[in-house]
């Protein structure tokens, strides 16, 4: 009986309100809206954790530059550098690069003289630093060797991708704006959709009122249809994005870049984009209730 009995109201209240929830435009429209807000919320959360990941990987590296015109003392100088920063607490690893290495890297610039044992090019060692205040750390590196020899520079990665680093935060945050922009834009077209629907149906509810039933038990019945369209439309709209971040994530893993393979989702990344869905059903449902019970307290 209980089930005959939903069923029954179910149909009373399809007769109330007879249009289907893929009759109009509206659930095509949450669809394209959802679309567009995952592949941005997806866009301002991958540019975070590209931000993260590049912050901490390069926030413990620095490169030790032995600017020495004289290939002898140059050795000579990289070998006691190379011992003093295996000595000190503040390295972890010291990675001296080889003159090969080095030549193979200025190929393109300078061409067959980049192999010239005669060319002045400096030496060069990559140096991990130890967990901690790394940024003091560095510090201390480059005050101890500077004070070995005037020849020597520390450099800490972090610095060279600093304004890339800003350029990517300052991307995330306009996908922020953007996302809450594409919300009330939503909430707009939801809001012109619960007007126009309560115009269509004046006289029903007209009838409703005479036969007893309030405000709140008529603007359920339009949230209640609201809130399938915009079901409907925000799964289209999800699906359809994870296929392209699907497509666009294979791609960027076939690059083999460092850098672009660490533009990523992360689990907890998908997990916030499965709530936008889910969001825009609760925004929608909110934004019809408001709306109809405006408009019927202004017909009173």
């Amino acid at each position: 009986m209980a089930g005959a009995d939903r069923r029954a109201a179910r149909e009373a209240r399809q007769r109330l309100l007879p249009q289907g929830r893929l009759a109009g435009p509206m659930p095509w429209v949450i669809a394209i809206m959802m679309f567009l807000t995952v592949l941005t919320a997806a866009a301002g959360l991958a540019l975070g954790a590209a931000v993260r990941s590049m912050g901490a990987d390069l926030a413990g590296r620095a490169t030790v530059q032995i600017v020495e015109a004289d290939a002898e003392k140059r050795a000579a100088l990289t070998q006691k550098i190379a011992a003093s920063l295996r000595a000190s607490s503040d390295v972890i690893a010291v990675r001296p690069v080889a003159a090969e290495k080095l030549a193979e890297q200025l190929a393109p610039w300078l061409g067959a003289d980049a192999a010239d044992a005669d060319l002045p090019i400096p030496a060069l060692i990559d140096v991990d630093v130890a967990p901690g205040d790394q940024a003091a750390r560095i510090a201390r590196i480059r005050q101890s060797l500077t004070a070995l020899d005037k020849a020597i520079r520390v450099d800490g990665h972090a610095a060279y991708l600093e304004p890339l680093t800003a350029l990517l935060a300052g991307l995330g945050w306009l996908a922020a704006g953007l996302v809450a922009l594409m919300a009330i834009a939503t909430a707009a077209i939801v809001v012109l959709a619960a007007r126009g629907a309560h115009d269509s149906h004046r006289p029903t509810i007209e009838v409703l009122h005479l036969m007893g039933a309030t405000d709140v038990q008529i603007a359920r019945l339009f949230q209640r249809r609201i809130a399938l369209d915009a079901a409907f439309g925000g799964a289209l709209g999800f699906a359809g994005a994870a296929a392209v971040l699907a497509a666009l994530g294979g791609r960027l893993m076939a690059t083999g870049s460092d850098l672009l393979t660490a533009i990523g989702l992360p689990w907890a990344a998908w997990l916030a984009l499965l709530a936008l869905p889910v969001g825009g059903v609760l925004l929608a449902t909110l934004a019809a209730r408001w709306t109809v019970l405006r408009a019927l307290g202004r017909a009173l």
